[in-house]
């Protein structure tokens, strides 16, 4: 969970402070590569998600390309070779970045800066919201406050009106089908979620590619996103099960006894529901007792950190997985 509290509901003018850009430098980043964003971008809007967008190389771009790869029928290098390239060149009209001129909607709250630890703290909350537009917007365009700085050099001030490069994973299409309540659909906004998503027949998470993969009826691969899956205290649970039930915007309900790093004063606590929530937007509730699939608050640690047992997904691609699957579909967890 992330640090948070006091409340400042609604528009901020906020700055893309040069900090970020200060961090970035002391840590040595390596610039962005327009091709890798380029493709990251592609990848994301056909469903192989690459995680965060920010042009650079990593672990969650190489299980992406390697699941295009396969339905593609090319050698699964995990790399952008010369065949790969080719493959992607057909969807090159999606540009790696897009200006986007900010609105009203894209930037309101409420906000919690900084959000409290403690569980108790955070059950007095309305909401648990993003920390600022800044973080919003982040996760709004699949990337972190980091990138949108370093493609926005100079500082601006974030209000409407404003215009802003982000990485191009615009949704295409947010005709939401179906009786969604009003307040998933703004979420499926929020995040870019394309309302035009393949038909998930069932599922498979790998623990040794740290994914998790869709298939079609057919057992088609139709999308794979990357995951936190399991620890050495609380294992992924090997075996078949099923999804009982998809709750969106879900609230959680905190039980010490569950968790074994949980402080021993510690109390139960419902916690308001929230993208900064320990679930993040979406549960997807399986047959085994007190696992299920979810989104998280810290996309950017997707594959990198363990879990208590559960699969985390980036939010955006938890509420993409939350269309494209039904309650009672299968889930198997392998090694």
């Amino acid at each position: 969970m992330r640090t948070i509290f006091c409340a400042a509901a609604g528009l901020a003018a906020i700055v893309f402070t040069p900090v970020f850009a200060q961090k970035q430098n002391a840590q040595a980043k390596p610039p962005v590569d327009w091709t890798v964003m380029h493709a990251q971008v592609i990848l994301d809007s056909l469903g192989f998600s690459p995680g965060i967008v920010d042009g650079r190389e990593g672990q969650s771009l190489t299980a992406a390309l390697k699941g295009f790869q396969s339905t593609r029928g090319l050698k699964t290098t995990g790399t952008l070779d010369r065949a790969t390239l080719s493959a992607l060149h057909p969807y090159r009209e999606r540009r790696p970045v897009t200006r986007v001129t900010l609105d009203p909607a894209m930037l309101q709250g409420p906000f919690f800066n900084p959000l409290p630890k403690d569980p108790q703290d955070q059950a007095k909350l309305p909401a648990l919201g993003y920390t600022r537009p800044l973080e919003k917007l982040a996760e709004m365009f699949h990337t972190t406050p980091e990138v949108l700085v370093e493609l926005n050099p100079g500082g601006a001030a974030i209000a409407p009106g404003a215009t802003f490069v982000f990485p191009n994973v615009v949704a295409g299409s947010r005709e939401y089908q179906g009786e969604l309540k009003p307040e998933w659909r703004q979420t499926l906004t929020d995040l870019n979620v394309d309302a035009r998503q393949p038909a998930g027949d069932h599922l498979v998470v790998d623990k040794s590619e740290k994914v998790l993969k869709v298939f079609d009826a057919n057992d088609k691969l139709v999308a794979q996103f990357s995951a936190s899956m399991g620890s050495q205290h609380d294992p992924l649970p090997i075996g078949t099960w099923k999804i009982n039930v998809i709750d969106t915007n879900p609230k959680f309900h905190y039980n010490p006894d569950l968790f074994w790093d949980a402080k021993r004063d510690d109390e139960k606590a419902m916690l308001p529901p929230g993208p900064n929530g320990p679930v993040g937007v979406v549960w997807l509730d399986l047959s085994k007792e007190h696992y299920g699939i979810h989104g998280t608050p810290e996309p950017q640690n997707i594959g990198r950190s363990q879990s208590h047992g559960c699969i985390r997904l980036a939010n955006w691609d938890a509420a993409r997985l939350a269309l494209m699957i039904k309650p009672g579909a299968e889930a198997v967890f392998q090694e």
